[in-house]
């Protein structure tokens, strides 16, 4: 299996390469070559697996076994999902009026991201131990994916971890789950800015190919390829356990809401579509909506600001996987999206080609979603089944409920639940609810925190170079001082 950029201009490379870079060289976005293409033999017998069991089969596709051997492969996968509170690791809750919430929140931070991070730090430390290596990760965050990106690797001896954080655009225990972990190979930066902002230094130095050779850098962000292929397991999970049957002629299809902010799950989904799952995909988002624009009109393009919303993780304008879904659609086309992207990244907008943007309306629709809707099914969800949403999981719904009230005929419907209430007080008490707070969420307020600034003003991109350079030379001189 062997990997190429969007934009056609790096060369190939294979699954540990894709594992260890952020942009490709000519500033594309990893994709495998080819995909897998899944007959209904194979649908038929994966249905009864479980989401381990998922995660393992679809690995082994992308990840050739002369690389990680099966078997090694299955005790990764098994060790990323020990720390899960659910022993399903995945679980699917039905609700009244169709409802299916899939909950994909049970790992140690309380987020979606904890499953594909989990795994993709165990692959990393798998190939650093053999190659006697170091890195250094470098991760901006709109809220939930720097905890998680801490939590796979805090600790780990041939990592270090810097994450920006938005301060102030991001939840209180989002911010708290971050800045508590105090281990040395974990350093943490509070950005005056939104989470677009605080991407740009991150872009600037790993535009820089040599200094990113040098000190080994790689980024945890869904821009690397790792944390997609995982996500494509929340999508066969969703089509088997909602599925009427798998005897029917053709496989009857299902509905999945995506809520997404940098579309991550949403290219995971396109990926499965085209791998021969019959899902419809509906995206969902918030305020903050160049997704539902490109979807329903063509036009993506950046807004004046990026608004806050109660779903703050989602308070992203530059959705960056879009560019996968882009390639995916155009029949791997890497120069229409070399063209593309070039010009979005010069004009901050772009109009669609005709052909690629009703391939889009065929895989995909789309919904924007207020934060007044977000309240709203936030309440009804809670007087209809005593069951309580994050804001974002509540994007999702407000989609299934628009379609129960206009009682039109629709196949199954599941929504992703990306986070836990648990996580956003502050929109709990927007929605009138009052919340349970878990023991470990409470604990955070009364720990020790640690944050290094980056000011308005401040060059951040030379502090995050100074850092990154600093780590390098106390990795050397602790592997110098190693014993034989």
């Amino acid at each position: 299996m062997w990997y190429v950029s969007t934009r056609g201009m790096a060369p190939q490379i294979d699954f540990e390469g894709a594992l260890f870079s952020g942009y490709a060289p000519d500033g594309g976005l990893y994709m495998p070559e080819e995909l897998p293409q899944l007959d209904r033999e194979t649908l038929h017998k994966w249905s009864t697996l479980s989401y381990p069991s998922l995660v393992k089969e679809l690995c082994s596709l992308f990840i050739g076994p002369e690389l990680i051997p099966r078997d090694d492969l299955n005790d990764l996968i098994d060790r990323a999902f020990s720390r899960f509170r659910h022993r399903e690791v995945v679980h699917l809750s039905r609700l009244r009026n169709g409802l299916n919430v899939l909950e994909l929140w049970h790992g140690v931070t309380y987020a979606f991201k904890d499953l594909s991070l989990c795994c993709t730090a165990q692959f990393l430390q798998y190939f650093l131990e053999k190659r006697k290596r170091h890195i250094t990760v470098v991760v901006g965050t709109s809220g939930d994916t720097g905890s998680a990106a801490i939590e796979s690797v805090q600790g780990a001896k041939n990592v270090d971890i810097i994450v920006l954080l938005p301060k102030g655009h991001c939840t209180k225990i989002q911010e708290l789950q971050m800045t508590t972990v105090l281990r040395e190979n974990v350093h943490v930066f509070g950005v005056e800015g939104n989470s677009d902002e605080l991407d740009e230094p991150i872009k600037t130095v790993f535009a820089d190919a040599a200094f990113v050779k040098k000190h080994n850098l790689m980024s945890l962000n869904s821009i690397n390829w790792s944390r997609v292929l995982v996500q494509i397991a929340h999508h066969f999970f969703a089509y088997f356990r909602c599925a009427p049957s798998l005897d029917m002629h053709p496989l009857p299809p299902v509905e999945v809401v995506v809520p997404t902010g940098a579309a991550g799950n949403l290219a995971a989904g396109c990926i499965a579509q085209k791998m021969g799952l019959p899902i419809h995909l509906v995206v969902a988002v918030n305020s903050n909506d160049i997704i539902h624009r490109t979807v329903q009109w063509g036009d993506f393009s950046l807004s004046k600001a990026v608004k806050p919303t109660l779903a703050s993780a989602m308070d992203i304008q530059v959705a960056y996987n879009m560019e996968r879904i882009f390639w995916l659609l155009s029949g791997s086309d890497s120069q229409v999206i070399r063209a593309l992207m070039e010009q979005f990244e010069r004009t901050k907008s772009v109009c669609l080609p005709k052909e690629l943007h009703s391939k889009l309306l065929e895989s995909v629709t789309s919904q924007s979603v207020s934060d007044e809707a977000i309240t709203q099914t936030m309440g009804r969800c809670w007087r209809e089944n005593r069951y309580l949403l994050c804001p974002h999981s509540a994007v999702a719904v407000s989609c299934h409920y628009q379609q129960v009230d206009r009682q039109q005929p629709s196949p199954p419907r599941c929504c992703l639940a990306p986070a836990s209430a648990a996580k956003f007080p502050e929109a709990v008490r927007a929605a009138r609810l009052t919340l349970d707070t878990p023991a470990e969420i409470l604990a955070l307020e009364h720990k020790e925190a640690r944050c290094t600034p980056m000011r308005k003003g401040d060059d951040w991109t030379r502090m995050l170079r100074d850092t990154i350079e600093d780590l390098s030379q106390q990795w050397q001189g602790r592997f110098l001082n190693l014993p034989a």
